[in-house]
């Protein structure tokens, strides 16, 4: 079927809005009209130099919307449904048995490789479509059964996609990966889109002490206003100091560092308190070197996935906080019309907008 798609031709240059061929649905693959899809600093990849999901390649990888069609071998969900679009997992691998898909064995090659190409030009020439297992800058997407999350029609479809990676992953980090407990302490480095859905949660679990970090004063200002206790400066030298006296002088029993910088990795391990743990959820920007008595005490270090979570549970648990008006993730958002996706890349790098969603319709 013929649709329309913003197509990235050059690491280097602007998104295109071209007419492009997507095929039928195949087995266990479902097909979607998108309402909206949230941008991702992770939609950026391709852009890196040498990086495997080369251009041409359609991204978008936080889609809702519509099913309109199903392939063969697909069961329990039906045209009509409202689906969110989540990470794609294989379902065999040991660690999507156990619970935890997010680390599938296939990870990589399933959600960031582009894929085999479901999409063709207008030449005939195929599109790399199949980025995290949809590829959702587009008016339609083809998912998978094991990566559509369905949710109730009287939500507001065309702001939940982001809720199937960048707030899932900030939120289930501390409910989820980090389990973080009632009373407890927890610092988040960087406020964006992942780190502000990190103090909501911090906030659902009854921290006491939520202490957000961050460079832009706007971002702290929100911070606060979504359950923060406290900001302070990524850029104050005495950081680390203040984040010991603001826990009673103890440091933070949890760390959420979204920046992948390594010098803010190791403020945040200096931040915590013995048997803390700090959470990496960005991807490092270079090589983590520590002192030797960096991880006594108990001091631990987890790398973590999107937050840990099984998207078919976690995304209704965040749909109902949002019904509850405690988790206000919309706050987040601004919306673009797809054929302004150049505009939203470039607000979301500049931090203008915290989370970007793009309406394909509009």
């Amino acid at each position: 079927m013929k649709i329309e798609a913003a197509v990235l031709r050059d690491p280097g240059g602007l998104y295109t809005i071209e007419h492009v061929d997507l095929a039928d649905p195949g087995p266990g693959q479902i097909l979607v009209r998108i309402a909206g899809t949230g941008f991702c600093h992770t939609d950026v990849l391709p852009r890196v130099p040498g990086y495997p999901a080369a251009p041409p390649i359609i991204t978008g990888h936080e889609g809702a919307g519509v099913v309109e069609a199903v392939g063969p071998g697909v069961s329990g969900i039906a045209p009509g449904a409202h689906v969110v679009l989540s990470f794609d997992s294989c379902g065999r691998c040991d660690n999507c048995l156990g619970g935890h898909p997010a680390y599938c064995a296939h990870m990589f090659r399933l959600n960031l490789t582009g894929g085999r190409s479901p999409v063709s030009d207008e030449e005939g020439k195929p599109l790399a479509a199949r980025w995290f297992g949809q590829s959702s800058f587009a008016t339609h997407s083809l998912a998978t059964a094991r990566n559509v999350v369905e949710v109730d029609r009287d939500l507001p479809l065309e702001l939940l996609g982001p809720l199937g990676c960048g707030i899932q992953t900030g939120a289930a980090t501390v409910l989820v990966a980090l389990r973080a407990r009632a009373g407890s302490s927890v610092v988040v480095f960087g406020a964006g889109g992942v780190g502000l859905s990190a103090v909501m949660a911090a906030r659902v679990a009854g921290a006491a002490t939520i202490i957000a970090v961050d460079l832009h004063d706007n971002r702290l200002d929100l911070a606060r206003e979504l359950g923060a206790t406290a900001t302070l400066p990524g850029a104050d030298p005495d950081l680390v100091r203040q984040i010991h006296r603001l826990t009673g002088g103890g440091g933070a029993q949890y760390a959420v560092e979204t920046t992948g910088s390594p010098k803010v990795i190791e403020k945040a391990v200096d931040a915590l308190r013995p048997t803390g743990t700090v959470a990496l959820l960005g991807v490092q920007s270079g090589p983590l070197v520590l002192p030797p008595t960096a991880l006594a005490q108990g001091k631990n270090i987890m790398g973590v996935i999107e937050g840990d979570a099984v998207p078919q549970s976690f995304i209704p648990r965040l749909v109902e906080l949002w019904r509850q008006e405690r988790f206000p993730f919309d706050r987040l958002i601004r919306t673009y019309p797809l054929s302004a996706i150049n505009d939203a890349e470039r607000d979301s790098a500049s931090g203008v907008t915290i989370k970007p969603v793009l309406l394909p319709g509009s």
